[in-house]
Order: structure tokens, then sequence, then C-alpha cells
């Protein structure tokens, strides 16, 4: 078969780089994953939304793609409900340093138009009252950040591109990529060959797999990341409560249940999605020292997913050396809350349109050069 542009993965990024481009009125565009729809990184993730960053392309990214979040459900024409609540995020400060890095965040963030402020103890007890309060030192607060259902939200992107002629292959994974004189010629799948002079790398864990295939080593590696639920009790918890010294985010989804995960020190670079006892004891012991209550609940299920890293925990977007090679990898965990503006901006690059955002900061070349990189410090 031939298709105008190949996009691997099927998760958000994929399906919204789908949209933004049939949007557009591209024909043409095929989506193929190794699975199903949301079954990657996407349906294992954490479903918060934030604009509290230290780099200024996340806080550009995330502030971009929660005024389209606020707009989703109508613009997508999506019949159920997406679950997005703006009920913010609570950042803890628990010792010096972060003390001052968010006194800076604040600064950065409302200069680029993002409501966030620094809050005291009493205020952030005041916003969740069963903090403890011997915990953290003071806090950060953002209103517009939240909570968003990822099946919902990527299934909307799904059928929204197929209403516009996207077609979708799903349990359908790519085996080779020709490339000929430095440019796409097709791929081949386990089922098919695809004919193509355009294909985009949404591929999430894989994504360095992927890159493989046309002789590119990205400086990428798959993470796992371990998470649990608890049972639902009547809602006590609004937003998202987040440390990244005491490595924890939690908050009460709609249903009722609790969301939590945090990161493992030295764990290895692989495709895992194993859970641990050892994650669940430690879980256990860092949310009953911050929120006390919260460690009364009962523990309903526990799963995995990937976070795939770069160097400075920030995304690849944009071109390759290869023509009509396209990326959109290695979002650190946060490809989520990012997809409306990594689909609006690949949609552009790809047109060799004026981007909406100049993000030549995310561009491959940024560890070559060594230029223009900012470490993201404020990552779970």
């Amino acid at each position: 078969m031939k298709a105008n542009y190949l996009i691997i993965g099927a998760g958000i990024s994929g399906s919204s780089i789908a949209y933004n481009l049939a949007s557009k009125g591209e024909k043409g565009i095929v989506v193929v994953d190794k699975s199903y729809l949301t079954s990657g990184s996407t349906g294992r993730c954490g479903a918060g939304i934030r604009q509290q960053w230290g780099a200024k392309m996340n806080c550009l990214l995330s502030k971009a793609s929660i005024e389209f979040f606020e707009k989703a459900q109508e613009v997508l024409e999506y019949p159920g409900d997406i679950e997005f609540k703006q009920e913010g995020y609570l950042i803890l400060a628990v010792n010096e340093e972060e003390n001052r890095d968010f006194s800076k965040n604040v600064l950065l963030q409302n200069g680029l138009g993002i409501p966030s402020l620094k809050v005291d103890k009493e205020q952030a007890l005041r916003i969740v009252p069963h903090l403890n309060p011997d915990a953290f030192i003071n806090a950060t607060f953002c209103p517009t950040d939240g909570h968003l259902n990822p099946f919902k939200m990527n299934d909307a992107y799904y059928l929204a591109a197929k209403r516009l002629g996207v077609e979708f292959f799903f349990h359908e994974e790519v085996k080779e990529i020709i490339v000929e004189n430095h440019k796409i010629v097709k791929a081949i799948t386990n089922h098919r060959e695809i004919e193509t002079e355009n294909i985009i790398n949404a591929a999430g864990g894989y994504a360095g797999e992927v890159g493989n295939l046309v002789g590119l080593n990205l400086p990428v590696y798959a993470e796992r990341h371990e998470i649990l639920v608890t049972e639902p009790v009547e809602r006590i918890q609004g937003p998202m409560v987040m440390s990244f010294g005491k490595n924890l985010y939690c908050q009460q989804v709609p249903h009722g249940g609790f969301i939590m995960g945090r990161s493992t020190l030295g764990e290895p670079k692989s495709h895992s999605l194993t859970s641990s006892w050892q994650f669940l004891d430690e879980m256990a012991k860092t949310v009953c020292e911050i929120l006390p209550a919260v460690g009364n609940l009962r523990v309903v299920r526990q799963w995995a997913g990937s976070y795939t890293m770069t160097p400075d925990r920030q995304p690849i977007l944009g071109k390759t050396d290869i023509e009509g090679f396209y990326l959109a990898i290695g979002f650190s965990g946060h490809g989520f809350m990012f997809a409306p503006m990594t689909g609006q901006l690949l949609a552009e690059i790809i047109l060799g349109e004026e981007t909406s955002i100049d993000i030549s900061e995310l561009d491959l070349k940024r560890f070559e050069s060594g230029k223009n990189i900012s470490y993201e410090k404020s990552v779970v």
C-alpha cells in the first residue's frame, strides 16, 4: 500500500499528530501500532496535567496544551466525557534548595502567563487540609493544572482522526524501514509493505528501536515507572499533590480512588512492565508521611509503564538528517500532557509551516552541540 504519512505509535502523541495533519486537509495518513490503542505509556500514565516546570519549553508546551484540553471535547466532537478537571497541582518544597528553585520557577511561569503562585504552609493546608504540616516547608500552586482521562482523551483524537480519513492498523509492528540516499522510501511491517516518503516516530518507549531502523542512535531510553490506585472514597482532595524531594505524586481521580506514583532510584534501562513489592513498600512509607489520611486506604492494583528518557528530561521534536523521518519522542514521562502541542507542532514542521512556538531548543541536534540545553529538574 501507499501512504503520504506513516505514524508509528497510536498513543496520544501519534493520534494527535494524525489528527492535526488530517485537520489541515492532508490525506493518506496511516498509523500503525504493535499493540492496541492506548496500550503503551499513555494508558499507563498518572493522568496529571501541569504547567509548573523549571524549563521554559516545558512551560510553553504545557500551557498551550491545557488551553486545547479546555475545549478538546467540543473541538474533537467527542460524545463522551474526557473527565478534564482543573483543580490544580500543589507542589511541595521539602528543603531550602527547592524553596529557592520554586521561587525562580514561579517567576518563569508567571512571565509566560501561567497563573502559579508560591504559598506558605498555612495556605497549602487550606488547599489540602490532610497534609502533614511537618513534611514540607512551603509549596507552589497552579489552579489551572489538573487531571484528564488518558483513555478517553486518546479515544477522542482517534475517533476525530478516523472521521477525517486516517487509517489505523493495530497489532502491526514496523520491522524494517528502507532508506535510500538519506530519504525514506518505505516501511515493512509484519503484515504489509507501506510505500511512503514520510515517517513520524511516535513510538514511546520503543522510539530508540525505531530510530535504529533508519540508522540513528537516538539519545533516548525506556525506564520503568510504577504506579498504583486505591479503593474509591468520598472526595477529600482536589489538587494533585507532588513532591520532587520526597519522590511522590498523588491525586484523587473522579471515580474516588487515589492514583499515586514515584521513581525508583537506580532503575535500569528496560522495557519491563512488571510490578514490585519494593515500590509498594516505599510508596506506602512516603504517602503515609505526607498524606497520612490517604495512607489508610486499601490498594486496588498496581502497574508500570515506560518513561522515555532524554539527557535533559525534555522531548525531542522535529526533523532529522534522514529526509522524511520525524521525531516526537523522549517526553520523560510527560507526553500525555504535551500531546495537543506535539500534534500541532509536528504537523506544522512536516508541512513546512512556521511553528506556533519556536521549538528550536528541542531539536535533536541540541545534544551534538551542547548548546541551548536546559535540564528539567521538576520531574518525578
